[in-house]
C-alpha cells in the first residue's frame, strides 16, 4: 500500500508553521491506523507511506480505518488533509528492509491514480480479497461461530456496488470473506466498485482499478489519474468551476432519463462551462466517452468536425455522416453539442440522425433557443446563486489583481457588486477585469449602466457604447456584453427587435398588458424573445429583462431613432396604471395604499424622470403626486423635490392649476427647510382654483407653528382652518389641521374635547382616500383611550389603526401603533411585552419622537423601567429590537383582548353584561 497527501505543497504553503503539526498528526494517524491491522512500514518520506500486509484484506480494513479517522479529525480549516491511498497485490523479493520488485512500482502508480480522500486497489487486490473468501467459504457455517471470527457476506464488500457500479460499468465484484473479527468489522458494508481498465503511468498493459466504497468515505471523485487513452475531449479548464453542484446533479439525473436535453439560457450565462461539468460528472456512466464539438467552430460541418473528434477516417465514396452514424450505432457515448443556435438547423439535423440510429447515444446541447427536436427536454439555466456569484467574483478578481486577496474593506461592495450582476457568469469575469482599475465602491457606483461599466473601454464613432468585436472577424462573442448581445440581437425578426428596444424604457418585469401597450404585433414577437433567451418569463406570469440586455437594447433604441416614441408610450402606459390604482371600477377614487403603489413605482420613477426631461409635464406632475406619499414613507424626499423642479423649469399651458397647486403641496410636505415649505405652501394657495386646495394650503402653516412649539397658537389656527372649511363645504379639507387640533388637546388632558372632535372626524377621514389607509382618528381615539385606562377602546381602536397601516404599507405609521399597543400592555400589567414591543418599535423608526408624542413616550419606559429593573427592562427591550418588525407586529395583535367585564367604562355605562 502507498499514501500521500493531496496538495501537500499547497497545503505546506498555506499553513506555514503549522504545517509541521498536522503533518505529524497525519502521521501518527495512519501509524495507529496500520499498527491494528498489522501493516509494516517499510519507508517514509515526507507526507509518503509505503506499507506492506500479510493479507489483502487487512491493507484493504487499514485504508478503510485510516480514511475515517482522518476524516473525524479536527484539522486546522476546512477539508485540510485529504490522503489518497492505493494497492496492488503481487510477489515481491526481499532487499534489505524493502522489497524490489516490479510489483511495487504497479502499486505506487494505482496510488498515484486515487485522488484525496480516495483509496484504489488493482484487480489483483480485488481478486485476492475474493479468493480469500472463497477459500473458506465451504466452512463459513462452523467457522462463523468460532471464537474469533465470523462470516461476512453480501452485505460486505461489492453487495452494495452493485446499483451504483452496474450503470456504469456493468460489472460488479463481489466477495465473501472470513476474516479475523477487528477486520470483518471494518469491512462490513464496505464495497469494491469498478472503474473500468486503466494504463499506468511506465506499463503497457492495461489494469482494471476497483474504488473502496464505504460509509464515512467520499464516494464522488473525477475519473482516476491515469494516461490512459483518451475517453473524451473535455478541455483542461483554466480556471476553477465555481457552484453549480446542484445544476450539475439535475443535469446528470435528466439525462439518465432522456436521450437528448437541451441546456438553454442567455449568453454568458455559462451554458457551455456547466456542460463541461455534467460531461465530467457522469463520465463513468459513458463507456466509449464523451465528446464535445461547437458549432461555431465546426468550418467544415458538424458530421465531418464531429468524426475528426473521433478520430473517424473518412472513407472513399461514402459519406462522411454514415461512416459516423455506424461508428456510434453500437457505442455508449454522450454528444455535448455547443452552441447550436449559431446553426440550428444542421444541429437539429445531425441529432435526429445520431438518435435515430444509434441507441445508445445521449446528447446533451448548448444554446440560447432549444433545437425543436422531438424528445427535447429543455432546461432553462438559472442565474447563478448570490453566494456562488460573489464567490465566482472573489475568485476572480484575486486573479485579475496579481493573487492578492480583496482587502477586506471592500468585501461588503464586493458583495453588492455581485449580487448587481445578476448571477451572470461573463458579467462576474468582466467585472473582475474592471477591478484592476477600480475599488469596489467605484465599480459598484457605475453599474447602472452595466454596458459602460463592464466591456471594453473602447466607444464606437457614435458613441453608443463600448466597441465589441465580431466573432466572424475573428473576435470572441465573451469578449464583451455588447458582443454577447450582438450575437443573439442579430437573429432576431424585424418586430421582435423592435419589441426588444421598446420593452427597455420598463424597469422590472412586465404583464400581458403592458406588452400589448408596446405595439398591436407585440404578443407574437414575445415568444421569440422568450425562445431565444433575451426575455425571461417569471411567476405571474411576467416577462423579465436582464440588466445587462435593458441597457443594450436601450442603446439599440437611441441608434434606431425610437426612444422618443417609445418613452412617451411608457408614460401614457404609466399613467393608464396610475388610474386603474387610485380609480375604482365606479370611478371613485381608492385608498391611497403604498402596497398597492410598491409594484409600480420604479416604472413611475422612469416615466417621471422621463418627463422631466423630455417628455409631459402634466404627465409628470400627475406621477409626482401619486409618488409623494411613496418619498415620504422610504426616504424619497430629496429625489422628489429635485424632479418637481425640473418640472417647474418646463411648465406650460397645458398644466392644470390644479395639478400644479397638488404638485406644490406635495413639494411642500417633502421640504425639510421651514421656507422652503413656507414658500411652496404660498404657492400652492396663490394657483388654487378651489377653495378645497386654498385650505389645504393654508393648512400647512400649523407644521411649523408645532416645529417652533408655539402650542396655543397652533391650536387657535387648527380652529380657525377648521371653521373656515366648514363654512367653503370643504371640511375634510381640513382633517390635517383637525387631527392636530386633536393631538394639542390630547397634549394638554383635555381628553373629552379631543374624543368629541375625533368622533366628528371619522367621515372628514373616509372622505380623503390619500388618509383613510392611516386611520389616523382611531389611532388617536387609541391615545385618547389610553389616557382614560380604558383598555377596552384603546385595543380596538389601536388594533384597527394597525391593521390598517401594516396593510396599506405605512410602517413608521404602524410602528407608532405598535407603541402605543406597548403603553396598552403596560397598563394592562404585562411590562415584560411592553418594553418589548417598545423596543420593536422604536427600531423601526416608528414611535416617531416627536414633541407631541415623544414625552408620552418615554415617560412610560421611564415607568417601565422602574417597575422591571434596569436590567431585565434593557433585555426586553434589546429582544424587540432584535426580532424585526415583521414579527413585533405579529406579537402586538396577537396581545389578548382586555377582560369586558373588567373594562371598559361605555359598557359598564351601557348596562351591558357577558354570560
Amino acid at each position: 500500500m502507498f499514501t500521500d497527501i493531496e496538495g501537500s505543497t499547497r497545503l505546506a504553503r498555506m499553513l506555514g508553521d503549522d504545517y509541521g503539526p498536522v503533518l505529524g498528526a497525519h502521521r501518527t494517524l495512519l501509524r495507529d491506523a496500520l499498527a491494528d491491522f498489522g501493516g509494516v512500514e517499510l519507508f517514509t518520506e515526507g507526507d509518503s507511506f509505503f506499507v506492506a500486509f500479510r493479507e489483502a484484506g487487512a491493507a484493504l480494513a487499514a485504508c478503510v480505518e485510516a480514511q475515517r479517522r482522518l476524516s473525524a479529525h479536527e484539522w486546522p480549516g476546512r477539508d485540510v488533509m485529504r490522503v489518497r491511498m492505493g494497492m496492488h497485490t503481487g510477489y515481491a523479493k526481499p532487499n534489505g528492509d524493502e522489497y524490489a520488485s516490479i510489483e511495487v512500482h504497479r502499486a505506487a502508480r494505482v496510488a498515484a491514480a486515487a485522488h484525496g480522500g480516495q483509496i484504489l486497489c488493482s484487480g489483483a487486490t480485488a481478486r485476492a480479497v475474493r479468493h480469500a473468501g472463497t477459500a473458506e467459504n465451504a466452512g463459513a457455517a462452523e467457522n462463523a461461530g468460532a471464537a474469533g471470527t465470523r462470516a461476512v457476506g453480501d452485505a460486505g464488500i461489492g453487495g452494495a456496488a452493485a446499483a451504483g457500479a452496474g450503470a456504469a460499468t456493468g460489472a460488479v465484484h463481489t466477495a465473501t470473506l472470513i476474516l479475523e473479527r477487528p477486520i470483518a468489522d471494518t469491512l462490513a458494508g464496505v464495497d469494491l466498485l469498478d472503474l473500468g481498465p486503466h494504463r499506468l503511468r511506465g506499463f503497457d498493459d492495461d489494469e482494471r482499478l476497483f474504488q473502496v466504497v464505504a460509509a464515512g468515505l467520499d464516494r464522488e471523485f473525477p475519473r482516476p489519474r491515469t494516461p490512459s487513452a483518451a475517453r473524451h475531449n473535455l478541455p483542461a479548464p483554466l480556471t476553477s468551476f465555481v457552484g453549480r453542484r446542484a445544476e450539475v446533479a439535475e443535469l446528470a439525473d435528466l439525462l439518465t432519463g432522456n436521450r437528448i436535453v437541451t441546456i438553454a439560457g442567455p449568453g454568458g450565462a455559462g451554458k457551455t462551462r456547466l456542460s463541461h461539468a455534467v460531461g465530467e460528472h457522469v463520465l463513468t456512466a459513458y463507456a466509449h466517452g464523451i465528446w464535445t464539438v461547437d458549432a461555431v467552430s465546426a468550418a467544415t460541418g458538424l458530421a465531418p468536425t464531429l468524426a475528426a473528434v473521433l478520430g473517424l477516417r473518412p472513407e472513399p465514396g461514402r459519406p462522411v455522416l454514415d461512416t459516423l452514424l455506424d461508428h456510434c450505432a453500437d457505442r455508449r457515448m454522450l454528444l455535448l453539442l455547443q452552441t447550436c443556435d449559431a446553426a440550428p438547423a444542421a444541429c437539429a439535423g445531425l441529432v435526429r440522425r445520431l438518435l435515430a440510429a444509434c441507441p445508445g447515444v445521449d446528447v446533451l446541447v448548448t444554446g440560447r433557443e432549444p433545437l425543436g427536436v422531438y424528445g427535447e427536454v429543455v432546461w432553462r439555466i438559472p442565474p447563478l446563486s448570490p453566494a456562488d456569484a460573489f464567490q465566482l467574483l472573489t475568485e476572480r478578481a484575486e486573479a485579475a489583481r496579481g493573487g492578492r486577496p480583496v482587502p477586506v474593506d471592500e468585501s461588503t461592495d464586493l458583495a453588492r457588486v455581485a449580487a448587481r450582476l445578476e448571477g451572470s457568469p461573463l458579467a462576474a469575469e468582466l467585472a473582475a477585469v474592471r477591478l484592476r482599475l477600480f475599488t469596489a465602491t467605484q465599480l459598484l457606483a457605475r453599474l447602472d449602466d452595466p454596458i459602460a461599466a463592464l466591456d471594453p473601454m473602447h466607444l464606437d464613432p457614435m458613441h453608443l457604447g463600448p466597441m465589441h468585436l465580431d466573432p466572424e472577424n475573428g473576435g470572441d462573442r465573451h469578449d464583451s456584453l455588447t458582443a454577447c448581445l450582438d450575437w443573439s440581437y442579430r437573429t432576431l425578426s424585424v418586430r421582435s427587435a423592435a419589441l426588444l428596444r421598446r420593452l427597455s424604457v420598463f424597469t422590472g418585469p412586465v404583464d400581458l398588458d403592458a406588452i400589448e401597450w408596446c405595439g398591436a404585433d407585440a404578443i407574437g414577437s414575445l415568444a421569440e424573445l422568450a425562445e431565444k433567451s433575451l426575455i425571461e418569463v417569471v411567476p405571474g406570469p411576467a416577462y423579465r429583462m436582464s440588466e445587462q440586455v435593458r441597457a443594450y437594447a436601450v442603446r439599440q433604441l437611441a441608434a434606431a431613432g425610437d426612444e422618443r416614441a417609445a418613452r412617451d408610450r411608457h408614460v401614457a402606459w404609466s399613467l393608464h396604471t396610475l388610474g386603474a390604482v387610485t380609480v375604482d371600477t365606479d370611478g371613485q377614487p381608492r385608498t391611497v395604499s403604498l402596497t398597492e403603489l410598491a409594484p409600480f413605482v420604479g416604472e413611475w420613477h422612469a416615466a417621471l424622470r422621463w418627463a422631466a426631461t423630455e417628455g409631459s409635464v402634466a404627465a409628470g406632475l400627475r406621477l409626482a403626486g401619486a409618488l409623494d406619499p411613496w418619498w415620504r414613507e422610504h426616504g424619497g424626499a430629496r429625489e422628489g423635490r429635485d424632479l418637481l423642479f425640473r418640472l417647474y423649469r418646463r411648465l406650460d399651458d397645458a398644466v392644470a392649476p390644479a395639478d400644479l397647486a397638488s404638485a406644490y403641496l406635495a413639494h411642500a410636505g417633502l421640504a425639510d427647510d421651514p421656507q422652503e415649505r413656507a414658500r411652496f405652501f404660498e404657492r400652492a394657495r396663490d394657483v388654487a382654483d378651489s377653495e378645497n386646495l386654498r385650505i389645504r394650503a393654508l393648512a400647512g402653516h400649523r407644521i411649523t407653528l408645532l416645529e417652533d412649539r408655539r402650542y396655543e397658537e397652533a391650536e387657535r389656527f387648527c380652529r380657525e382652518i377648521t371653521a373656515r372649511a366648514e363654512q367653503a363645504g370643504a371640511a375634510e379639507a381640513a382633517l390635517p389641521a383637525v387631527v392636530t387640533l386633536a393631538g394639542l388637546l390630547w397634549r394638554r388632558d383635555a381628553i373629552d374635547e379631543a374624543a368629541e372632535l375625533l368622533g366628528g372626524a371619522r367621515q372628514l377621514e373616509a372622505g380623503r382616500p390619500e388618509d383613510r389607509g392611516r386611520r389616523t382618528v382611531d389611532w388617536l381615539l387609541g391615545m385618547v383611550a389610553l389616557r382614560r385606562r380604558d383598555l377596552v377602546a384603546a385595543h380596538d381602536h389601536l388594533v384597527v389603526a394597525l391593521r390598517s397601516r401594516l396593510r396599506h404599507g405605512f410602517r413608521s405609521e404602524a410602528a407608532d401603533a405598535v407603541a402605543a399597543i406597548a403603553v396598552r400592555c403596560s397598563i394592562g400589567g404585562d411590562a415584560v411585552m411592553a418594553a418589548v414591543l417598545f423596543g420593536g418599535a422604536e427600531a423601526a423608526r416608528g414611535a416617531r419622537r416627536t414633541d407631541m408624542f415623544g414625552r408620552f413616550w418615554s415617560e412610560q419606559q421611564v415607568a417601565l423601567r422602574a417597575s422591571l429593573g434596569d436590567v431585565a427592562f434593557d433585555a426586553a427591550y434589546a429582544d424587540g429590537v432584535g426580532l424585526g418588525f415583521d414579527r413585533i407586529v405579529a406579537m402586538a395583535l396577537a396581545v389578548e383582548h382586555p377582560d369586558l367585564e373588567e373594562g371598559a367604562a361605555r359598557f359598564a355605562a351601557s348596562g351591558l353584561t357577558l354570560d
